[in-house]
């Protein structure tokens, strides 16, 4: 959430910044709620002292034995008067409360303007096939380690099951990212696959995508698109001390979208799906140090990715293209030789105090002052593209596909998922 002190200082500045995200924004209407709002505490206060003032002088014609009836009519008349004007101050807080929930985060200067995205650098060299490599869900259904058919009697379509060595394939992933990440500092958290609504709302969710996400309206709880959600509720309300910033989390969830519209030839199989897992790395940081910890985070996932020896590229996402929390993000993409695309595993950004403000996470400075601190949060990593990547780029002629060595000590001595069962 945007502080509206910021809005009325920097007006032209915030809507240049929120309108590099693809629509013009004007921020007059919200000004003019803040004005009149202000204009009602004013006249409230100046009552409320009134009333002080008048209650005061009751005591003292009281004191002196003096009849005070007119005068306490008059407070009486005034304490009225207040309780209008506090129904329609509380009035003009919630819409102007409204109308800060659903608007974004404004891009970092950093950030590009326009729909491209900038490749920032490139890792390890695209596999050369002597033969045409096969996309990773022929291989799924040829091992017999990937089952969308019977996932989809089970629930429906996009979603996936990961059966025998393509199962324990996932979990060895799974652990190799906690195993790697706990050695970077990164602290452990199992949370609820379930929030409230005030937890979406504080991670950026809500009120703006709530179509996008799964509601269970008998107990008005939402299954989590991502344990962002989670750790960024993981300090609400709550003040931290300067002298433990910066703090690290890392979250293993499943994670549940809707993920609406058509999906074409290149989002099939577990490019796109409704249901994926996830290890999500979380940092609460000063102000100051936020975006050298942003380059840090962005180097945690890449470590990941360079341990399973596949090729990738990092990019820095334009405007349009950064999520409604975020104020600057970079992705890495793995290489999908099937396909020949590059398809993100890690999208890592800095939300900078949107998320902070929601959740009233703040921390106590050296010189006792509170500030409120920022947020980065990146996947570190999802599992499901990158499963597909390890299936594509490791298939050997044969048509078995080879283990990479990072990952064989979770997967009980397996170096290769032979070609036939």
């Amino acid at each position: 959430m945007l502080d509206i002190r910021r809005i009325r200082k920097k007006r032209g500045e915030v809507e240049e910044r929120l309108t590099l995200r693809g629509e013009k924004v004007s921020l007059e209407g919200l000004l003019s709620l803040d004005e009149s709002r202000r204009r009602l505490l004013v006249e409230v206060e100046g009552l409320r002292k009134e009333r002080r003032s008048g209650s005061e002088d009751v005591a003292e014609l009281r004191k002196k034995g003096t009849d005070a009836t007119d005068k306490i009519k008059a407070l009486r008349s005034l304490g009225q008067k207040i309780s209008r004007l506090d129904k329609k101050l509380a009035e003009a807080e919630d819409k102007i409360q409204k109308v800060l929930l659903g608007l974004p985060n404004p891009p970092h200067e950093s950030v590009p303007s326009g729909d491209e995205k900038i490749v920032q650098r490139e890792w390890g060299e695209k596999r050369e096939f002597t033969f045409t490599p096969k996309n990773h869900t022929e291989l799924g259904k040829l091992h017999g380690i990937l089952d969308f058919q019977r996932a989809s009697r089970m629930t429906g379509s996009q979603f996936p099951m990961y059966t025998g060595e393509g199962a324990l394939l996932e979990f060895a992933l799974i652990n190799y990212f906690i195993e790697r990440n706990l050695q970077k500092g990164y602290s452990l958290v199992l949370p609820p696959h379930l929030v409230n609504a005030q937890s979406e709302l504080v991670a950026g969710g809500l009120p703006k995508f709530g179509d996008d996400l799964y509601h269970i309206e008998r107990d008005d709880l939402y299954l989590i698109p991502t344990s962002e959600v989670n750790l960024a509720n993981f300090h609400r309300d709550e003040i931290l001390a300067e002298q433990d910033l910066s703090l690290y989390y890392m979250a293993y969830t499943a994670n549940f979208r809707r993920e609406a519209g058509t999906y074409g030839a290149r989002e099939r199989g577990l490019i796109r799906i409704h249901q994926f897992n996830k290890v999500e790395l979380f940092k609460f940081t000063e102000p100051e140090k936020s975006y050298d910890e942003l380059e840090r985070l962005v180097g945690d996932a890449e470590d990941l990715v360079q341990g399973l020896g596949l090729h990738y590229r990092v990019t820095l996402l334009p405007a349009t293209e950064i999520a409604f929390q975020s104020a600057k993000t970079y992705d890495v993409e793995a290489w999908l030789p099937a396909q020949e695309v590059y398809s993100e595993v890690s999208s890592c950004s800095n939300c900078e105090d949107f998320q902070a403000r929601r959740a009233n996470t703040r921390y106590r400075t050296s010189d006792g002052k509170l500030r409120f601190v920022h947020s980065l949060n990146g996947s570190g990593l999802a599992t499901s593209r990158l499963f597909a990547a390890i299936l594509e780029n490791y298939q050997e002629p044969d048509g078995s596909i080879v283990i990479p060595e990072t990952l064989r000590k979770y997967m009980f001595g397996i170096e290769r998922i032979p070609a036939t069962k």
